[in-house]
């Protein structure tokens, strides 16, 4: 069982300038995307996604949030960067709607290995020059590849 996300393969996905009204849709979207990538059933996903959302927002601050959650069947760390067309509402503490997101499924068995997971991608998305280059992302291919080189070059 791997829980590191290896940026470098596979192991997850990009959707760009999605158009979804609202933080339910957005996790519908995203729970079919991954199910259809990763063979995991969208179900569980969507009802994890919307369980752990209900604790707490996972909104981080600066339009940004990286929705977590444990899932049965998982057998490997995913993730999904989604971008929005349209900023929605995520209750964020600085009350900045959000159109960055990056959703983040992990083994049920996860333990430190999910929360260093969420750090790197708090350090990653804490960085300005990134949000704004993903902001500018015309295509899911682009926010791969800034993705991938972890900086806006």
């Amino acid at each position: 069982m791997s829980t590191s996300l290896d940026l470098s393969s596979q192991h997850f996905l990009t959707l760009c300038q999605t158009s979804l009204p609202s933080k339910k849709r957005l996790f519908e979207r995203a729970s079919e995307a991954i199910a259809e990538t990763f063979d995991l059933p969208s179900g569980a996903i969507y009802r994890e996604l919307l369980g752990r959302e209900k604790l707490g927002s996972t909104a981080i601050g600066e339009g940004v949030a990286i929705p977590h959650c444990r899932v049965d069947l998982c057998t490997e760390s995913v993730g999904c960067l989604l971008t929005l067309a349209d900023p929605i509402d995520f209750s964020a503490l600085d009350d900045r709607p959000v159109d960055i997101v990056f959703i983040l499924l992990v083994p049920r068995e996860a333990t430190q290995a999910h929360l260093d997971l969420l750090s790197n991608l708090a350090t990653l998305f804490s960085n300005p020059a990134m949000r704004t280059a993903l902001r500018a992302a015309k295509t899911a291919e682009t926010l791969q590849q800034l993705l991938l080189s972890g900086n806006t070059a």
